[in-house]
């Protein structure tokens, strides 16, 4: 057991030392109305044995995605991990609570950073990354504060609501107390609409956040949409699936000025949602107003190639009115898990996956709308995912597949009102043609 009791007599000896009668007297500066003066409900202990025993069966009652077939997704993917991850990023000399700073940081640790950032250039088409963040959703709002330290004399965000409803909240919750105005767009058709960001952005608007491929598993007009913000002089924050860059053309080469997004579907476990790992990248002018940490790679004294931390924009580093962000951390051990995929399966493994995940998507779809009483939602072209419309009650949908041991999908309408009819299906490289058929036959069962 992880922890050590405390005895009666343990407490008499702590009262004695500190010179107290009981623990009311300890307490006396604590003001009777804000004490607890009720019993507490709480069961009767138990043995170590039967505490085991009972944790045993709480956690049996648990199914991970090896049990189950998943077509979940929603912003997190069952995609497979090879075993070298787990057995490199698994090494003692890595696995930490701690993230280390400059003082600390042993080279090998900056030089597996300084890996992921080339990585991560690489995949979104940006000239500087940083060395990770918290995951996807803050990583967003981090861009929006970026774009605003860009142009500080701009107070207006405006992003689509195709944007995943979960990051679009992140992005409300850091800008409630800043005076800038957080404009949202409606789709139409799956997809942002051109004209109505003509008609939002203006000489105010600081920066245009697009998810592709979006919420719903459309493809943006990146390119498009890019052209119209710029038009207004706004930055454009482009929110990715990683893996979808290596089919895609990138965000960078779209005209996306910051990049965005969650690297989970790279290496690192669904692990009932999280932990996971943002990443941020950007164009060169922008990269001293990038937050978090920036890996360099330099020489010593002699001449030998090593690595240092060059950038570390928080107030801890440099004067507070100067701080970017109070980003103090990153997911080193995660971004670890996405230089080791990244490394494993190469350039043309992942553009493999991405094709993999885009043919099976796609069978998945054609074969779900053969299902009387299903069809897809919208018409415009996707990657691995996809919103699916159905006649029936979708609660009872998912439950019915449920009891056949596959998760079928995330129902839309907690996050849409005109979405209640309709699930949204994940299709990554993991499923087989089996799997994708049996999950049709379910459907049809209903």
């Amino acid at each position: 057991m992880q922890y050590i009791q405390l005895t009666d007599g343990d407490v008499r000896r702590m009262l004695d030392v500190i010179g107290v009668r009981d623990t009311d007297e300890l307490f006396r500066d604590i003001p009777p109305a804000a004490r607890l003066n009720r019993p507490l409900n709480i069961p009767a202990g138990l043995t170590e044995q039967e505490l085991l025993a009972d944790l045993n069966r709480l956690a049996a009652s648990n199914h991970s995605c090896e049990q189950l077939t998943c077509f979940l997704g929603g912003g997190m993917y069952d995609h497979f991990v090879p075993t070298v991850v787990d057995a490199l990023a698994g090494q003692s000399e890595f696995v930490t609570a701690y993230t280390p700073y400059q003082a600390e940081a042993s080279q090998g640790s900056l030089q597996a950073f300084y890996e992921y950032q080339t990585l991560i250039c690489r995949i979104t088409g940006m000239d500087v990354s940083n060395a990770s963040l918290y995951e996807g959703a803050t990583a967003a709002a981090e861009a929006v504060l970026m774009s605003r330290a860009i142009n500080p004399q701009r107070r207006r965000v405006v992003v689509s609501a195709a944007v995943h409803p979960h990051t679009r909240g992140v992005l409300a919750t850091y800008l409630r107390e800043l005076p800038i105005d957080l404009t949202v767009i409606e789709t139409a058709g799956g997809r942002t609409s051109p004209e109505d960001l003509r008609r939002a952005v203006n000489d105010e608007t600081a920066s245009v956040v697009i998810q592709s491929p979006n919420v719903f598993g459309c493809v943006e007009s990146l390119d498009r949409l890019s052209a119209i913000a710029h038009e207004a002089g706004a930055l454009v924050i482009a929110s990715v699936d990683p893996i979808s860059c290596a089919l895609l053309k990138r965000p960078g080469d779209l005209g996306a000025d910051i990049v965005v997004g969650d690297a989970q579907p790279l290496g690192i476990p669904m692990s009932y949602g999280g932990p996971t790992a943002g990443f941020m990248a950007c164009r060169k002018p922008f990269m001293r107003k990038m937050p978090g940490r920036l890996v360099s790679a330099t020489r010593d004294r002699s001449g030998r190639r090593g690595f240092c931390l060059a950038l570390q924009p928080r107030e801890q580093h440099i004067r507070r009115e100067k701080a970017t962000s109070n980003i103090c951390t990153n997911q080193g051990l995660l971004a670890l898990r996405v230089a080791i995929y990244l490394g494993a399966v190469g350039r043309r493994g992942l553009a493999r996956v991405a094709s993999l995940c885009l043919d099976k998507a796609h069978y998945a779809a054609e074969r779900i709308a053969e299902v009387p009483g299903y069809e897809l939602r919208f018409q415009a072209p996707f990657f691995k995912e996809f919103a699916v419309r159905t006649t029936r009650d979708v609660s009872r949908v998912l439950e019915h597949c449920r009891s056949r041991g596959i998760l079928a999908g995330v129902p839309l309408g907690p996050w849409y009102e005109n979405l209640a009819d309709c699930f949204l299906v994940a299709v990554t490289e993991k499923r087989t043609r089996e799997q994708i058929d049996a999950l049709v036959q379910a459907l049809g069962e209903v």
